[in-house]
Parts: structure tokens; C-alpha cells; sequence
């Protein structure tokens, strides 16, 4: 599994990267395929006071490709909440792979 973790707006401190990547290596017990794991890591509105920090995942499979975004106040928050809904998306496509 290839992970890449991009950073848009700003620079991830070692911490960030790390707790991203940890959190990552738990995929792997979802999906046995998974070939590529994009992480975005976004400054939302910049140009505004409020800073959202926004996490985007994108995980490639054969044949196919799973995407979620959510936005918070910490990145930690937003990319627990993104890769909760990815979890989700990956056994809902299992369970109508196996349904069918």
C-alpha cells in the first residue's frame, strides 16, 4: 500500500504526518487490495479569521475508488471523521460485492 499525504496551505508538523500514517495502516484490514492511499490535508478559508482544517482521502482499489472530505477545527478531527465514513463506503461495497 503506497501512501502520499499532501499538504495544501501549510506544513504538517512530524506529529500530524505520523498520526495520519498510523491511523492509515489500519486500512489494510478492511480492504486487502488497496493499491494507493491519497491524504489531502487542506487550510479552508484562508483568507477569512476561521481557518477549517478540511481532510480529504482518496483510496485507490482495483476497479474502483473511494473518496470522502469532511472539515473540522483540528486535522485530527477531520481525518477521523473522513476515514470513519471510508470505513463505512469500503464495507458497504464489500457487503454488495458478497451480496451479489
Amino acid at each position: 500500500m503506497n501512501v502520499n499525504i499532501q499538504t495544501v496551505h501549510f506544513d504538517a508538523d512530524i506529529k500530524l504526518v505520523e498520526y495520519v500514517t498510523s491511523k492509515l495502516e489500519k486500512l489494510s484490514t478492511f480492504h486487502d487490495r488497496i493499491i494507493k492511499v491519497d491524504v489531502f490535508l487542506k487550510l479552508d478559508n484562508v483568507v477569512h479569521q476561521i481557518k477549517d482544517k478540511v481532510a480529504e482521502i482518496r483510496v485507490h482499489v482495483p476497479k474502483h475508488d473511494f473518496f470522502v472530505k469532511a472539515s473540522s477545527k483540528s486535522f485530527e478531527e477531520s481525518f477521523d471523521s473522513a476515514l470513519d465514513s471510508l470505513v463505512n463506503q469500503i464495507k458497504r461495497k464489500k457487503e454488495k460485492q458478497f451480496a451479489s
